[in-house]
């Protein structure tokens, strides 16, 4: 996949299939698709895979469908069919044609299941789910044969009809093909195809109370939408055997063929739908695209970028092996697509004030900064000064320690394009606490050496007069552990993952920023100077009336330590 950032396209297995497949002319060229169950939003794993699919079409100039599976009709809602097609577009990438869903072929899913029924492959059961399972064996011992298998095609169509019908209750008879039950797969053990379930669907209304499962619609769909290479993670390897036999065994003309890729582990996150709609539901997050959540949405809300998403989807590779992802990856890929596409500003975030005392209006001069040293293009600001200064409290130290180039009581240091100033007098509250620093101005230091002596430390800082107020949020990894939901306890079964919240992921504090950035819009992208990279938030952050930034990430890697 190719990306903004320039980096090289990287062959692997599934370039190699392609390649093979265009030079024999198996395919004159390639249609993929990407096909999210409208369950939840889109996550970091997704991003893997929708990076895959829609960059390999583009590469190889083919197309590539977007398809919601949209078979389990109680856990899935317009809400998330409407996220997830902004989070593809977000992501710079584009769908053939009109959205596709797998209800728009119910009817021909329905018609081949009944061309199955007459050939004799397929059987209506009549078994309870408990049942079902007590029947399918385990991997090392065989299933055995449902009473109800030997049903005659006749009546499994009469009862296939009538459960479509609605003459029978939810979860009493299920369709399933009739294939082996003692097969060493146990998904050929005659899997189920349909089951009754009276429940409203989010484009079909009630007109169904019979919905197909994913295995026997997956394919189909691949199929009628002459999908030419069906792409998955590699849960879906022992699932191919089934792809393959319901395609055999219908009359239709075209037969894809299934690639597994390994899926994404990301340390320090979650990738599973249902653990991360209960983050949402317990009000353990603020959302769905809370910045904290590994989430599409609220990585986009933390100010990662669809170019350094791309990246990072490059960097960790299309294999078959592991592969389990440390955050520093994440990070370093937004980081670098970060440092060269962000203007740039000073902002304190624990502020000390300095009183400068020999400041004269009129002569204590302003200065002009680029917002980036190596984009002369993206223009310059105003930095004014005043009376009252902030810096923050962790550039100044009463006992410097061992190499100290930052301000200290009695010592020198310049601030970021302004003046060398020096710090004559500390100021504490009745408890000890720093809250001002009285400091002088070197006048003949703009934008030139001291004369006779040298200032090594360079600070940054604001006007309190001219700064503006901001929420700043802090961000930290949203789990104490690196694999959150795979910690056993002493007596072997999973610990609760969110046990291993970590209290500290949020915190919020009140940052003093150049008046540059008050008129900004929403998703506007800065990198604090000597700090990290924030984003004014595309939710809170009001233009002119109050900011909000979430830091996206710091300037340095923190999950190395």
């Amino acid at each position: 996949m190719s990306t903004e950032t320039n980096a090289p396209v990287i062959s692997n297995f599934i370039r190699n299939i392609i390649d093979e497949d265009l030079a024999s002319g198996k395919h004159q060229s390639i249609v993929t698709r990407f096909p999210p169950e409208p369950n939840g939003y889109l996550h970091v794993g997704h991003v893997k895979a929708i990076c895959i699919n829609f960059g390999l079409a583009e590469d190889y100039q083919g197309l590539c469908n977007l398809r919601f599976d949209d078979t389990n009709p109680e856990k899935e809602s317009d809400e998330y069919v409407q996220a997830i097609k902004e989070d593809i577009h977000w992501l710079q990438f584009e769908w053939n044609d009109d959205v596709r869903f797998a209800s728009n072929y119910f009817d021909a899913l329905y018609d081949f299941a009944v061309e199955l029924i007459k050939a004799g492959k397929a059987y209506v059961d009549d078994l309870t789910a408990e049942e079902m399972r007590a029947y399918r064996g385990s991997l090392t011992e065989p299933g055995k044969n449902s009473p109800f298998r030997d049903r005659s095609p006749e009546e499994n169509l009469d009862l296939f009809t009538r459960m479509r019908d609605g003459e029978f209750p939810d979860g009493s008879k299920t369709l399933r093909l009739k294939i082996d039950m003692s097969s060493g797969n146990i998904n050929l053990r005659d899997p189920a195809i349909y089951r009754i379930r009276r429940a409203h669907h989010h484009r079909t209304g009630d007109k169904w109370c019979i919905y197909p499962m994913y295995d026997y619609t997956h394919c189909i769909s691949d199929a009628l939408e002459g999908i030419t290479h069906s792409l998955c993670s590699l849960e879906f390897e022992d699932h191919r055997p089934l792809y393959d036999w319901v395609l055999d065994n219908i009359s239709i003309g075209c037969h894809p063929r299934q690639y597994e890729f390994s899926r994404l582990h990301l340390l320090y996150a979650i990738t599973s739908k249902r653990k991360l709609n209960r983050l949402v539901t317990e009000n353990l997050v603020s959302g769905w695209d809370d910045p904290r959540m590994p989430t599409v949405s609220g990585m986009r809300r933390r100010g990662y970028t669809p170019s350094g998403l791309k990246l990072f989807a490059q960097r960790i590779g299309v294999s078959k092996s592991e592969n389990i992802i440390d955050m520093s990856v994440l990070e370093g890929a937004v980081r670098e697509e970060l440092e060269g596409s962000s203007p740039r500003v000073m902002a304190v975030l624990d502020p000390i004030k300095v009183t400068l005392t020999n400041f004269e209006a009129g002569v204590t001069a302003s200065r002009s900064a680029p917002f980036h040293p190596h984009h002369p293009e993206f223009g310059e600001r105003d930095v004014p000064i005043a009376r009252e200064i902030y810096i923050e409290r962790d550039d100044f130290a009463e006992v410097p320690p061992p190499k100290w180039q930052r301000l200290t009581a009695g010592g020198e240091v310049r601030l970021r394009y302004s003046y060398v100033i020096k710090c004559e007098e500390v100021i504490k509250d009745a408890d000890g606490k720093i809250v001002e620093l009285k400091c002088s101005i070197d006048h003949d230091t703009l934008g030139k050496n001291p004369e006779g002596r040298k200032v090594k430390g360079v600070i940054h800082w604001v006007s309190a007069e001219h700064a503006v107020e901001a929420d700043v949020r802090l961000y930290d990894r949203l789990f104490t552990e690196a694999r959150p939901d795979a910690v056993r306890g002493e007596d072997g079964e999973y610990v609760d993952f969110v046990q291993f919240l970590n209290p500290e992921s949020l915190s919020v504090v009140t940052g003093y920023i150049e008046p540059v950035v008050l008129d900004l819009p929403p998703e506007s992208r800065y990198q604090f100077e000597r700090i990290g990279y924030f984003v004014t938030d595309r939710r809170d952050h009001q233009p002119g009336k109050k900011a909000v930034f979430n830091r996206t990430v710091g300037l340095k890697d923190s999950w190395s330590k």
